[in-house]
């Protein structure tokens, strides 16, 4: 798909889209938990898909209820209904559900698409073989084979990569029903997605003890305690939250392009992106954040520093902040870039180049020369959601008219993006090609 973006006047409310990460995790927990739960608000983003389906496959009986929620029997572990499993083009999907895949003593081939083929998976060739899990791999990429069970053990990993392995893990202990055991964790990034995902594990009654993200400890059983009866478990609600990812790109286009108020976002949410508002803030950007919504519009933007070291993501809809603010800004993080949909800090560097943007990489750092007016240009999604999503932001105001190639590379995280822009006023024209055009 082609997407024309024309300069546009923004204005008006819109809703947070719904949280993939919250979403993924609350379709894992929901699957491990041996009793019903009950989704609001889900996602029904490409990555949603994938993990719905995922859980599907392990066993889990879901239903569409009528007002949108959706009911999830969950089995209390996994029992996969055949060999294989697809997680999508999701990195927290393949990460996430792998180590719970392997708590089966069935050998399963996990699949993923796209740019997941080929991102470096030995994470689990070198953990999995130590919690009793055979694992076959294509030199460390997709697809794996995994046969289990999973036996909780003492584990050192390595946190640098993805906080996601982490997640997976500490996930199938907890169902493992792990008791006495520690997983130590050298250099973890991304934390706040640690805190997301104990938050999302404590609402399922998993208690895990962070010592300062440096060792997870399952406490062991207590002799001493009466044991306990076994009542039916009562139906849990999980609510989504709204994405603060995907609203990134809102609040950006707000304070680029126009007056406008973003509702659904919880300030008090552990996920990373967050942070978003740090910068809002810095760069000058017009904002008031309230309990229900956060208002924000354009001002005399300038300059800013930010370390997008815990909140990667961020990188895409920054830079489209930074093209308008006056000065050089540095965002550090540039690490963190590299094992995305497409090697993020060279794709920015190169789209936003053809709309007049100068972007300088130095090792961790990443430096934006703002330009007092960006131009349209003809620009390439390289199949990453997040960069189609800047280049269009970018594009609100830019001088002349802004073609997205692949832009439908949205769908992974954010379908509705198009629409919601188009409904705050953006005038955005769609163009369907052919395959092989």
């Amino acid at each position: 798909m082609i997407v024309t973006i024309q300069p546009s006047q923004i204005k008006g409310s819109i809703q947070a889209p719904a949280s993939k990460s919250s979403m993924q995790r609350g379709c894992a927990a929901s699957l491990l938990y041996l009793g019903t739960t009950v989704i609001r608000n889900p996602g029904h983003s490409n990555d949603d898909k994938a993990a719905l389906g995922v859980i599907k496959d392990l066993g889990a009986k879901v239903e569409t209820l009528a007002d949108g929620s959706l009911k999830i029997a969950g089995t209390g572990g996994v029992n996969p209904e055949s060999g294989t499993v697809n997680c999508g083009e999701s990195g927290l999907g393949i990460r996430m559900f792998t180590p719970i895949v392997s708590m089966s003593n069935k050998r399963i081939t996990i699949n993923g698409e796209g740019s997941l083929v080929t991102r470096p998976m030995d994470f689990f060739d070198e953990v999995l073989p130590q919690l009793g899990v055979e694992i076959i791999s294509r030199e460390g990429k997709l697809p794996l084979q995994v046969k289990g069970p999973l036996t909780p053990k003492d584990i050192t990993i390595d946190g640098s990569l993805s906080s996601q392995f982490l997640t997976g893990l500490l996930m199938a202990y907890a169902a493992s029903n792990a008791k006495g055991v520690t997983i130590t964790v050298d250099n973890l990034k991304s934390k706040p997605y640690i805190d997301l995902t104990l938050a999302v594990m404590k609402q399922f009654g998993w208690e895990v003890e962070n010592r300062n993200y440096e060792a997870f400890h399952f406490k062991a059983a207590d002799p001493k305690a009466p044991a306990a009866s076994m009542p039916p478990p009562p139906q849990k609600t999980y609510t989504v939250e709204g994405d603060w990812s995907g609203a990134a790109f809102l609040l950006v286009t707000g304070a680029i392009a126009g007056d406008i108020t973003v509702k659904g976002l919880d300030v008090q949410s552990t996920q990373a992106d967050r942070a978003v508002l740090q910068a809002l803030q810095s760069c000058g950007a017009k904002l008031s954040i309230q309990a229900e919504q956060i208002e924000v519009g354009p001002a005399e933007l300038k300059a800013f520093q930010f370390d997008a070291t815990e909140c990667p993501d961020l990188f895409p809809p920054l830079v489209a902040l930074a093209s308008y603010c006056k000065g050089t800004t540095v965002i550090e993080g540039v690490g963190r870039l590299t094992h995305k949909e497409s090697n993020r800090a060279l794709t920015l560097q190169e789209e936003f180049g053809k709309m007049g943007v100068e972007i300088e990489l130095q090792n961790d750092l990443m430096l934006i020369k703002g330009v007092t007016a960006l131009k349209g240009a003809a620009v390439h999604s390289h199949h990453d959601h997040r960069i189609a999503m800047a280049c269009a932001v970018a594009a609100l105001k830019a001088t002349g008219e802004t073609t997205i190639s692949e832009a439908q590379a949205i769908n992974k995280s954010y379908p509705d993006f198009y629409e919601h822009i188009q409904e705050l006023g953006a005038i955005v024209n769609k163009k369907s090609v052919a395959p092989n055009a």
